[in-house]
């Protein structure tokens, strides 16, 4: 490591690249979309002998995220805490910078809805459609990515798969 000889110069060229950093990293915090969310971490609620589970959270960490896995065999007072109706549950409930992650939803739909930002609970794949992440069985189910509001719970569709 070379160290430069304080004086003026140096002193200003480091106050600088200290400044242009600072302002780098304040524009990502505060720009919708600007983030990147490689690193984005997700913290995952599973019940101890799920695989498929585990299964999702490779597909997660493959796509960039962290996941943090939490094993417990109470999954309906995780899904009822953070607003999971019966018809939107599938097996496991995971929660990322505000947004709840139910099911086997694929990492480009946590993306997009990350870069999006929209006025949502968050994302759910009801069920457990065959061909969704971690649920490759060889077998393809037709499905949609749903999201959902705290005051009608009505869920709209966010994205379809469909496999001919």
């Amino acid at each position: 490591m070379k160290i430069l000889p304080v004086n003026r110069k140096t002193t200003k060229v480091t106050a600088l690249s200290l400044l242009a950093g600072g302002a780098l990293a304040l524009y990502l915090a505060l720009t919708p979309g600007a983030s990147t969310q490689a690193g984005s971490v997700v913290e995952m609620y599973q019940d101890p002998n799920c695989g498929c589970c585990t299964d999702w959270a490779e597909h997660l960490r493959e796509a960039g995220f962290e996941v943090r896995q939490h094993k417990t065999r109470d999954m309906r007072s995780v899904k009822i805490e953070h607003g999971v109706a019966p018809e939107l549950a599938s097996c496991h409930t995971a929660l990322i910078e505000g947004y709840v992650i139910e099911g086997h939803v694929p990492a480009a739909d946590i993306k997009r809805l990350l870069d999006e930002r929209p006025d949502v609970v968050g994302l759910t794949v009801p069920g457990m459609p065959h061909g969704s992440p971690g649920m490759e069985t060889g077998r393809y189910d037709d499905y949609a990515v749903l999201t959902w509001r705290h005051e009608d719970r009505t869920p709209a569709v966010f994205s379809e798969y469909t496999h001919d």
